[in-house]
Protein backbone atom coordinates (compact mmCIF):
# COMPACT_ATOMS: atom_id res chain seq x y z
CA UNK A 1 0.00 0.00 0.00
CA UNK A 2 1.70 3.33 -0.79
CA UNK A 3 0.08 6.95 -1.38
CA UNK A 4 0.29 7.33 -5.36
CA UNK A 5 0.71 10.77 -6.09
CA UNK A 6 -0.70 10.82 -9.67
CA UNK A 7 -3.87 9.61 -8.05
CA UNK A 8 -3.79 12.60 -5.75
CA UNK A 9 -3.62 14.92 -8.27
CA UNK A 10 -5.60 13.46 -10.68
CA UNK A 11 -8.46 13.56 -8.09
CA UNK A 12 -7.81 16.42 -6.23
CA UNK A 13 -10.54 18.32 -8.11
CA UNK A 14 -13.36 16.31 -7.21
CA UNK A 15 -12.12 16.24 -2.97
CA UNK A 16 -11.92 20.09 -3.80
CA UNK A 17 -15.61 19.86 -4.81
CA UNK A 18 -16.39 17.66 -1.81
CA UNK A 19 -14.84 20.17 0.50
CA UNK A 20 -16.92 22.91 -1.01
CA UNK A 21 -19.73 21.34 -0.10
CA UNK A 22 -18.46 20.56 3.50
CA UNK A 23 -18.09 24.19 3.91
CA UNK A 24 -21.50 25.08 1.98
CA UNK A 25 -23.25 23.07 4.80
CA UNK A 26 -20.86 24.18 7.70
CA UNK A 27 -21.51 28.21 7.13
CA UNK A 28 -25.00 28.47 7.63
CA UNK A 29 -24.67 25.87 10.66
CA UNK A 30 -23.09 28.17 12.19
CA UNK A 31 -25.13 31.23 11.27
CA UNK A 32 -28.13 29.32 11.90
CA UNK A 33 -27.03 27.48 15.17
CA UNK A 34 -25.73 31.19 16.64
CA UNK A 35 -28.93 32.71 16.21
CA UNK A 36 -30.98 29.28 18.32
CA UNK A 37 -28.12 29.23 20.70
CA UNK A 38 -28.20 32.85 21.52
CA UNK A 39 -31.89 33.21 22.91
CA UNK A 40 -31.57 29.59 24.67
CA UNK A 41 -28.24 30.85 26.48
CA UNK A 42 -30.04 34.13 28.15
CA UNK A 43 -33.26 31.61 29.38
CA UNK A 44 -30.48 29.00 30.50
CA UNK A 45 -28.70 31.69 32.37
CA UNK A 46 -31.57 33.50 33.35
CA UNK A 47 -33.80 32.61 36.83
CA UNK A 48 -37.37 31.50 36.32
CA UNK A 49 -38.56 29.51 34.01
CA UNK A 50 -35.99 27.48 32.08
CA UNK A 51 -37.39 24.19 31.24
CA UNK A 52 -38.13 24.27 27.53
CA UNK A 53 -34.45 25.61 27.35
CA UNK A 54 -32.72 22.96 29.06
CA UNK A 55 -35.11 20.18 27.81
CA UNK A 56 -33.94 21.26 23.96
CA UNK A 57 -30.09 21.25 24.97
CA UNK A 58 -30.88 18.17 26.83
CA UNK A 59 -32.73 16.31 23.84
CA UNK A 60 -30.56 17.38 20.99
CA UNK A 61 -27.32 17.14 22.84
CA UNK A 62 -28.16 13.67 23.73
CA UNK A 63 -29.22 12.37 20.14
CA UNK A 64 -26.81 11.54 18.03
CA UNK A 65 -26.41 13.90 14.46
CA UNK A 66 -26.40 11.09 12.20
CA UNK A 67 -29.81 9.32 13.79
CA UNK A 68 -31.02 13.13 13.74
CA UNK A 69 -29.79 13.60 10.24
CA UNK A 70 -31.99 10.04 9.17
CA UNK A 71 -34.87 11.45 11.12
CA UNK A 72 -35.57 14.47 9.72
CA UNK A 73 -34.84 13.42 5.92
CA UNK A 74 -36.01 9.73 5.57
CA UNK A 75 -38.53 10.12 8.57
CA UNK A 76 -40.22 13.43 8.40
CA UNK A 77 -41.63 12.81 4.77
CA UNK A 78 -43.30 9.61 5.97
CA UNK A 79 -45.72 11.71 7.58
CA UNK A 80 -48.78 12.90 5.55
CA UNK A 81 -48.69 16.74 6.55
CA UNK A 82 -45.15 16.82 5.23
CA UNK A 83 -45.43 14.76 1.93
CA UNK A 84 -48.31 16.39 0.94
CA UNK A 85 -48.21 19.77 2.49
CA UNK A 86 -46.13 23.18 1.68
CA UNK A 87 -43.00 22.33 3.40
CA UNK A 88 -42.51 18.97 0.96
CA UNK A 89 -39.98 20.87 -1.43
CA UNK A 90 -38.21 21.68 2.10
CA UNK A 91 -37.70 18.41 3.16
CA UNK A 92 -37.33 16.19 -0.03
CA UNK A 93 -33.85 18.31 -0.29
CA UNK A 94 -30.96 16.44 1.57
CA UNK A 95 -29.24 19.82 1.62
CA UNK A 96 -31.70 21.96 3.94
CA UNK A 97 -32.41 18.64 5.83
CA UNK A 98 -28.94 18.04 6.42
CA UNK A 99 -28.25 22.04 7.41
CA UNK A 100 -31.60 21.90 9.90
CA UNK A 101 -30.04 18.28 11.70
CA UNK A 102 -26.48 19.73 12.29
CA UNK A 103 -27.68 23.60 13.12
CA UNK A 104 -30.02 21.99 15.79
CA UNK A 105 -27.10 19.86 17.09
CA UNK A 106 -24.38 23.02 16.66
CA UNK A 107 -26.99 25.06 18.99
CA UNK A 108 -27.32 22.65 21.93
CA UNK A 109 -23.73 22.61 22.34
CA UNK A 110 -23.11 26.38 21.23
CA UNK A 111 -26.35 27.53 24.24
CA UNK A 112 -24.53 25.13 27.20
CA UNK A 113 -21.31 27.05 25.55
CA UNK A 114 -22.36 30.48 25.72
CA UNK A 115 -24.57 30.13 29.04
CA UNK A 116 -21.01 29.03 30.89
CA UNK A 117 -19.57 32.23 29.25
CA UNK A 118 -22.03 34.31 30.81
CA UNK A 119 -22.35 33.02 33.78
CA UNK A 120 -18.07 33.14 33.97
CA UNK A 121 -19.08 37.11 34.11
CA UNK A 122 -17.67 38.88 37.33
CA UNK A 123 -20.82 40.16 39.39
CA UNK A 124 -19.44 42.73 40.50
CA UNK A 125 -18.39 44.09 36.46
CA UNK A 126 -22.26 43.97 36.36
CA UNK A 127 -22.68 45.88 39.57
CA UNK A 128 -20.24 48.66 38.20
CA UNK A 129 -22.02 49.24 35.61
CA UNK A 130 -25.45 49.26 36.79
CA UNK A 131 -23.95 52.04 39.62
CA UNK A 132 -22.56 54.30 36.58
CA UNK A 133 -26.48 54.48 35.74
CA UNK A 134 -25.74 52.20 32.32
CA UNK A 135 -29.38 50.51 30.93
CA UNK A 136 -29.29 47.06 31.03
CA UNK A 137 -29.56 46.55 27.30
CA UNK A 138 -26.14 48.50 27.35
CA UNK A 139 -24.47 46.43 30.27
CA UNK A 140 -25.21 43.50 28.29
CA UNK A 141 -23.95 44.45 24.84
CA UNK A 142 -20.94 46.62 25.95
CA UNK A 143 -20.23 44.70 29.37
CA UNK A 144 -21.58 41.49 29.64
CA UNK A 145 -21.15 39.95 26.23
CA UNK A 146 -17.41 41.33 25.63
CA UNK A 147 -16.32 39.35 28.32
CA UNK A 148 -18.54 35.90 28.01
CA UNK A 149 -17.37 36.00 24.57
CA UNK A 150 -13.82 35.54 25.48
CA UNK A 151 -14.19 33.11 28.38
CA UNK A 152 -16.18 31.32 25.65
CA UNK A 153 -14.09 31.77 22.49
CA UNK A 154 -12.29 28.52 23.34
CA UNK A 155 -15.17 26.12 23.41
CA UNK A 156 -16.59 27.70 21.00
CA UNK A 157 -13.77 26.93 18.62
CA UNK A 158 -13.48 23.15 19.95
CA UNK A 159 -17.08 23.02 18.82
CA UNK A 160 -16.53 24.68 15.45
CA UNK A 161 -13.59 22.48 14.47
CA UNK A 162 -15.85 19.38 15.94
CA UNK A 163 -18.88 20.32 13.46
CA UNK A 164 -16.21 20.38 10.44
CA UNK A 165 -15.41 16.48 11.03
CA UNK A 166 -19.16 16.05 12.25
CA UNK A 167 -20.06 17.31 8.46
CA UNK A 168 -18.98 13.88 7.14
CA UNK A 169 -22.26 12.29 8.14
CA UNK A 170 -24.35 14.25 5.66
CA UNK A 171 -22.66 12.01 3.32
CA UNK A 172 -25.79 9.44 4.71
CA UNK A 173 -28.32 11.11 3.36
CA UNK A 174 -26.69 11.51 0.21
CA UNK A 175 -24.68 14.86 -0.18
CA UNK A 176 -21.18 14.57 -1.50
CA UNK A 177 -19.00 15.99 0.90
CA UNK A 178 -15.30 15.90 1.42
CA UNK A 179 -15.64 12.09 2.76
CA UNK A 180 -18.47 11.18 0.72
CA UNK A 181 -16.12 12.11 -2.43
CA UNK A 182 -13.11 10.63 -0.95
CA UNK A 183 -14.79 7.00 -0.79
CA UNK A 184 -16.19 7.78 -4.26
CA UNK A 185 -12.91 7.62 -5.38
CA UNK A 186 -12.17 5.02 -3.22
CA UNK A 187 -15.15 2.91 -4.80
CA UNK A 188 -13.81 3.50 -8.31
CA UNK A 189 -9.61 3.08 -7.68
CA UNK A 190 -10.10 0.44 -5.07
CA UNK A 191 -7.31 2.26 -3.41
CA UNK A 192 -8.41 3.53 0.01
CA UNK A 193 -5.07 5.05 1.13
CA UNK A 194 -4.65 7.82 -1.31
CA UNK A 195 -8.21 9.49 -1.51
CA UNK A 196 -8.46 9.11 2.29
CA UNK A 197 -5.49 10.10 3.15
CA UNK A 198 -6.23 13.40 0.35
CA UNK A 199 -8.98 13.94 2.15
CA UNK A 200 -7.47 13.89 5.98
CA UNK A 201 -4.89 16.55 4.35
CA UNK A 202 -8.12 18.94 3.40
CA UNK A 203 -9.72 18.57 6.35
CA UNK A 204 -6.33 19.52 8.49
CA UNK A 205 -5.76 22.25 6.19
CA UNK A 206 -9.14 23.70 7.00
CA UNK A 207 -9.29 23.07 10.88
CA UNK A 208 -5.37 24.71 10.97
CA UNK A 209 -7.41 27.65 9.00
CA UNK A 210 -10.01 28.17 11.37
CA UNK A 211 -7.77 27.17 14.44
CA UNK A 212 -5.09 30.19 13.39
CA UNK A 213 -8.57 32.61 12.58
CA UNK A 214 -9.67 32.23 15.97
CA UNK A 215 -6.19 33.03 17.72
CA UNK A 216 -6.15 35.92 16.27
CA UNK A 217 -9.66 36.74 17.52
CA UNK A 218 -8.43 35.76 21.00
CA UNK A 219 -5.05 37.92 20.45
CA UNK A 220 -7.94 40.82 19.65
CA UNK A 221 -9.80 40.18 22.59
CA UNK A 222 -7.51 39.90 25.23
CA UNK A 223 -5.54 43.02 23.61
CA UNK A 224 -6.92 45.14 26.42
CA UNK A 225 -6.40 42.82 28.74
CA UNK A 226 -2.95 42.30 28.53
CA UNK A 227 -2.40 46.55 28.21
CA UNK A 228 -4.01 46.69 31.35
CA UNK A 229 -1.84 43.81 33.44
CA UNK A 230 1.12 44.93 31.55
CA UNK A 231 0.06 49.27 33.32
Amino acid sequence: MHYDIALAWSTLPQLLRGAAMTLAVLIPVLALGLVIAIPLALRRASPGRRWIAAGYVGFFRGVPSLILLYAIYNGLPQLAGIRNGPLWPLFSNAYFCAVVGLSLTHSAYLAEILRAGLQAVPQGVVEAATALGMRPNVIFWKVRWPIAARHALRAYQNEILIMVKSTAAVGAITLVELNAAANEVFEFTYDPFTPLLTAAAIYWAMINIIRLGFDAAERYLNAGQTRALIS
